[in-house]
């Protein structure tokens, strides 16, 4: 358990009470909590929704670390082009439906630019 706490960065809040943490430091515990039984699998429902722009960079940062540390596929649903970027792949949907796939293939600013572009297409 230290150790996850050490890769999300909130190791310094394991003694606190929830009301005397930051919103980006619970949703990094929450992070850190689905991760104690090692899933295969992690799904985040817009893991960054509810958050500044750096407690959600925290988030998404701690997705990337379990991703190269411990391996872990991470199903993310997220309307934030900025998370979705640390993706490898993006699927975008419209009305239901599959409208356009994407693959990482360069750099993580590239990605974020095609998506941008796909996002802008869709909406013509």
């Amino acid at each position: 358990m230290e150790q996850l706490a050490d890769m999300f960065g909130i190791g310094h809040i394991m003694n606190k009470y929830p009301a005397q943490i930051s919103g980006g430091e619970k949703q990094r515990a929450a992070v850190a909590r689905s991760m104690i039984n090692r899933p295969l699998i992690i799904l985040a429902d817009e893991p960054t929704g509810n958050l500044d722009s750096k407690s959600g960079r925290a988030v998404i940062e701690a997705f990337a670390e379990a991703k190269k540390q411990m391996g872990k596929t991470i199903f993310m649903v997220t309307h934030d082009s900025f998370a979705a970027s640390f993706c490898d792949r993006f699927i975008l949907l419209k009305d239901g439906t599959i409208y356009r796939q994407l693959e990482k293939n360069k750099t993580r600013s590239m990605f974020q630019d095609k998506l941008l572009e796909a996002i802008k297409e869709m909406n013509m």
